[in-house]
């Protein structure tokens, strides 16, 4: 008999597989059935799923969220085509640029490359280069800023001519040192402007209005000494009238001459007072004379020129030197409008240790208010206060007034235009604007011309004249230089001599020179130590000659330098191939020998064959056997490697031969 509880271990053991056998059959159904399913799935068309709109919160696969039909595959989308423009300032980096339009920086950087533009992520670009970019991916690129031209467009705004009126003209007072032109202006004036001067002279530009029976005069003062050249030119440049005085018992001076020079460069009339006249020693003709040497013909000559002989001192003339300023006035037909935006020139500028950046100002056109934006140069900010020439406080300045302004966020330079603007934003971008590229400028600014580089900056199209200015001991051998090279001409370059005078290179030599970028040529003279530093300081280079042909040569060899040279070509000798060597790495070896002449490593050579000139380069290696040479000659045999070039054959022919350059010569 078996024992039950055996044959209970026996049903349970057979009890276990029997669930187990069930359990299999049951996962098999189940996963028949999945199977089925994923099978099902798989059929489905894909435009079907399409339909399915997925319903409540989505949620991530593998934690029991289902992804919805559809959404397998990212969809581009395309920005509208407002998104699509960008507003960047004059430069942009890679980096931002690949930001702001949503892409690689590394695509940027290709098309870059495209356009041989080697630029890296951090790096700037401008904003010329970004536009191109941006082209590339559809976009559109606008500054973010008004530029400097279209402020200026928008504050230059035509004026209707019955706007018009007549405005006072600006006289600018010019003349030799000590030769009474602030004298003469204290007696217009009726004031005593000389008793304030250090030294009896004029130190400033002085601009003042003046009331006359017949009409207002604005009067600009200007010094007369040596060192105060530049600030002659800019009161040149500011006015409508020159009234050139020279003293009677002095006659022309180097200032005079300097005077007219800038007055002509100004083209501006020039009115001609003859001070001095009750001196002993007066000679006015004298003064006609000269001045008649220097194109200024008097009217009673039958010139166009006017003369009129004063006294300041006596108080002689001076009604009748108005009434000439005024009728000069008249036929200039000055005009201005002064119902808009004022706009003129910064005559002379400091800074106030209690008040601030000052700068003295005249109104060309318009009428300029306190409160009101202005710009000089590269400083902006609000009038706060304007001052007169008499020292009291005034609201407003019409046109051709001199007015003291201040509050401005810096100090000016004397010459720079300022003009009013709507609002202090445009007046601002407009100062950042010119401030930026004024840093430009002189981090990129150009050597001044020399004699050593004259032909460089001539190469570089920079220049195409050559000013000089002539310094010599004696009067003849000034005027021997200066027809001396007067006579080099050429069709690339002319030769300019803008100042010729006897004596010492003084400081006002250095300030024209470096004003006309010209180089100064001493003949005998010699500058003082002062001078010398001056010069160092404006970059202005001085030559020093004691022999006139010396001083000939080095001009011409400057201008010269500058004209096309001739090539004439000279034969070295022939070579005849015989064999050819293939050399690993090296390329092909003809096996030749040296029919005549020479042949030189380094040197030009051309292959020809059969009479026809098939390639030309350079002979790159030379052999003689197995030792490298700098030249073979006739009848040996030699190894010739011509650089960049293996085809060649048995019978080809080299030539070697060289180009001597002949540079032009001016007799």
């Amino acid at each position: 008999m078996i024992d039950s509880g055996e044959a209970d271990r026996k049903t349970g053991k057979k009890t276990r597989k029997k669930h187990k056998r069930v359990g299999t059959e049951e996962t098999e159904e189940v996963l028949g059935k999945k199977k089925a399913v994923s099978k099902r799935k798989e059929i489905v068309e894909g435009a079907a799923l399409y339909d399915i709109k997925p319903r409540g919160r989505l949620r991530k696969k593998g934690k029991g969220k289902v992804r919805p039909a559809g959404s397998a595959k990212t969809q581009i989308t395309t920005p509208k085509a407002i998104k699509r423009r960008l507003k960047i300032d004059e430069s942009i980096t890679v980096s931002d640029l690949a930001k702001r339009m949503g892409i690689k920086a590394s695509e940027i950087i290709g098309i870059l490359m495209g356009m041989g533009v080697m630029a890296t992520v951090n790096q700037s670009i401008d904003f010329d280069t970004a536009v191109l970019v941006a082209a590339e991916f559809e976009y559109e690129v606008e500054k973010a800023t008004i530029g400097e031209d279209e402020i200026l467009l928008q504050a230059n705004v035509e004026d209707e001519p019955h706007k018009l009126v007549s405005r006072a003209p600006v006289v600018t007072i010019m003349g030799h040192v000590d030769h009474g032109k602030t004298s003469l202006l204290d007696v217009i004036r009726q004031s005593r402007i000389t008793e304030s001067e250090a030294g009896g002279i004029t130190q400033h530009i002085g601009a003042y209005k003046v009331k006359t029976n017949k009409g207002e005069v604005v009067f600009l003062d200007t010094p007369g000494h040596e060192a105060f050249t530049a600030m002659r030119s800019r009161g040149a440049q500011a006015t409508d009238i020159v009234v050139l005085v020279v003293a009677a018992d002095d006659g022309v001076m180097p200032q005079t001459i300097e005077a007219i020079n800038h007055s002509r460069a100004a083209e501006v009339p020039i009115v001609v007072a003859v001070n001095k006249i009750d001196k002993d020693g007066a000679d006015s003709d004298r003064v006609k004379r000269e001045l008649a040497e220097q194109s200024l013909i008097p009217e009673d000559w039958g010139g166009d020129t006017i003369f009129v002989e004063v006294s300041a001192k006596q108080k002689i003339g001076i009604d009748n030197l108005l009434d000439m300023i005024l009728l000069q006035s008249e036929m200039l037909e000055l005009k201005a409008n002064p119902d808009k935006h004022a706009r003129g020139l910064v005559l002379e500028s400091e800074m106030d240790p209690g008040q601030g950046p000052l700068a003295t100002v005249l109104v060309r056109e318009g009428t300029l208010s306190v409160g009101q934006t202005i710009v000089c140069g590269v400083h902006h900010g609000k009038i706060r206060a304007m001052v007169d020439d008499a020292g009291e406080r005034i609201d407003h300045a019409g046109p051709s007034t001199p007015v003291e302004i201040f509050g401005l966020s810096g100090v000016a330079d004397a010459g720079d235009e300022f003009l009013v603007l709507e609002d202090e934003k445009s007046a601002r971008l407009l100062s950042e604007e010119r401030s930026r590229k004024q840093r430009t400028k002189d981090l990129s600014r150009q050597n001044p011309v020399s004699l050593d580089n004259f032909f460089e900056q001539m190469q570089a199209g920079d220049i195409n004249h050559l000013n000089l200015i002539i310094k010599a001991d004696v009067n003849g051998s000034c005027e021997a230089i200066e027809d001396a090279l007067m006579k080099i001409l050429t069709d690339e370059v002319q030769v300019n001599v803008i100042h010729s005078a006897v004596g010492a290179i003084i400081e006002s030599d250095v300030l024209l020179a470096s004003a006309s970028n010209a180089i100064i040529l001493g003949f005998n003279v010699r500058p003082t130590g002062k001078v010398k530093n001056a010069a160092v300081e404006e970059s202005v280079d001085i030559r020093y000659y004691n022999v006139i042909y010396d001083l000939i040569e080095d001009i011409k060899e400057a201008v010269t330098g500058l004209m096309a040279s001739t090539y004439e070509e000279h034969t070295l000798g022939r070579a005849e191939v015989r064999e050819l060597f293939v050399i690993p790495k090296k390329g092909t070896v003809a096996g030749s020998i040296v029919l005549d002449g020479k042949i030189e490593r380094g040197r030009q050579a051309r292959i020809v064959r059969d009479g026809v000139v098939i390639y030309e380069g350079t002979v790159g290696s030379l052999r003689h056997f197995k030792d490298d040479v700098k030249e073979v000659r006739s009848g040996l045999e030699c190894g010739i490697g011509v650089e960049q070039y293996n085809d060649i054959k048995v019978k080809d022919v080299i030539e070697c031969y060289y180009n001597e350059e002949i540079k032009p010569v001016i007799e």
